[in-house]
């Protein structure tokens, strides 16, 4: 997952709670009721409250889609691999194979970026490629199999909230790379 652009000057650490603002206290209680602990990211990103916000309540609207909850995390991972993100690759795979139960071959596909076997879930995959890939654009014959496929026009407006997602939590770990946690360390890629 490496880039070829110079590596960033720029490096965060993760907040650590004690030394955190009641603001972010209070944002990071939250995510360990949720979570049970606070993951690498969302501590990072803490070091800028407004991205953790924005974050976090574009995360609440991505669940509140049509998608299904594993549609959604597998547009998550998709556009993490497109993105080259290795920290939410590890993450999405974790969450997609153990509390989603999505089968092995289907994450591996993704991270291969090969077709995956359900041919609904296929179209999902190759549209979020496709417009991760080309900015926000997909051909024609790419917005026709998603639909024929049984998905509806607003739901490829709906991965666009996943993909803008992805967007903050890529782009963060591209400039100050994130440790991934252990509780995803069994999916990082090597």
């Amino acid at each position: 997952m490496s880039s070829s652009l110079s590596s960033s000057p720029i490096s965060f650490a993760p907040v650590a709670y004690e030394s955190a603002s009641p603001e972010v206290r209070e944002i990071l209680d939250q995510i360990k009721g949720k979570y049970g602990f606070v993951p690498n990211l969302l501590a990072t990103m803490a070091n800028a409250p407004a991205l953790l916000r924005a974050y976090l309540g574009l995360a609440d609207q991505f669940d509140q889609t049509s998608l299904t909850p594993r549609e959604r995390q597998l547009v998550l991972l998709t556009a993490s691999v497109e993105n080259g993100c290795a920290y939410c690759i590890a993450a999405h795979s974790t969450i997609a194979k153990g509390m989603l139960k999505v089968d092995a071959e289907t994450v591996a596909a993704i991270r291969a970026g090969t077709e995956v076997d359900d041919p609904k879930l296929n179209a999902l995959v190759q549209l979020v490629r496709e417009l991760v890939n080309h900015r926000g654009h997909a051909a024609e014959a790419t917005l026709n199999t998603f639909l024929t496929a049984g998905y509806r026009r607003e739901q490829v407006a709906e991965l666009l909230v996943g993909i803008s997602l992805k967007t903050m939590s890529n782009y963060l770990d591209h400039v100050s790379p994130v440790t991934v946690d252990n509780a995803f360390r069994a999916e990082a890629i090597n």
